[in-house]
């Protein structure tokens, strides 16, 4: 099962400082259909304006992946971690017991991201953030993995779940492959171009929701970036 969610069903809306969408029900979007998608609890589509930014908040128990598509982000929490995470890279907040950070735009330009949220396997633990650059000319033809709680996945971004969120940037005509596995589930977003996955076609922005699949071909009819997280069901 493959249904593409377009980029204009999604909730959220123009605060302002910042232009979100939510594929999944967020702050005040409430969509009893899309309150996630197995382990995978938030895909927040975000535009946010220069020198302005999320304000001191406080998390717990939840793995925040940002993949940075423009611009940079600069991040701050209670442990005393700083870090600026520029477009091409990833950064991977575990927030375990809890822990309170803030999220700015410092640049002279909108940045924008995807903000993901997996539910970890178990509660608790000590929270942690981590940062690491992923050039797109490392991804370029295939997906790679950019954080994982699996073993194998040792160049990714750790996180406290069995999952993993991967990335790829393909030329038009060129494709990749993802075997999915039984009691999987995959959500897919072009971040540009436009792709067919298994043959169900995607726009930049829309989401696609996976199931019951053990492969994907994954094919851009123009030039494309794509992330994919894939998480237990």
């Amino acid at each position: 099962m493959i249904q593409v969610r377009p980029y204009a069903s999604l909730g959220g809306g123009h605060h302002g400082w910042l232009d979100t969408r939510h594929h999944f029900s967020f702050a005040d979007y409430a969509d009893p259909a899309r309150m996630g998608w197995g382990a995978l609890r938030v895909w927040n589509d975000d535009a946010i304006a220069p020198d302005t930014g999320f304000p001191p908040h406080p998390h717990r128990d939840m793995e925040i992946i940002t993949y940075v598509r423009q611009g940079a982000i600069t991040h701050q929490d209670n442990l005393g971690n700083t870090g600026r995470t520029e477009a091409g890279d990833v950064q991977v907040m575990s927030a375990g017991t809890g822990i309170r950070h803030s999220e700015y735009n410092r640049e002279a330009e909108t940045t924008r991201i995807f903000q993901i949220w997996i539910i970890p396997d178990r509660a608790g633990g000590a929270p942690a953030w981590g940062a690491r650059p992923f050039p797109k000319d490392g991804r370029a033809g295939r997906l790679v993995p950019l954080a994982s709680g699996f073993p194998a996945d040792t160049d990714a971004l750790p996180i406290r779940a069995e999952a993993r969120v991967l990335g790829a940037t393909l030329k038009a005509g060129q494709s990749a492959e993802y075997a999915l596995g039984a009691d999987r589930l995959a959500y897919l977003v072009p971040a540009s171009g436009v792709v067919e996955i298994n043959d169900a076609r995607a726009n930049a922005g829309d989401g696609v929701a996976i199931r019951d699949e053990a492969s994907l071909r994954i094919l851009a009819i123009e030039d494309s970036e794509i992330v994919l997280a894939d998480t237990a069901a």
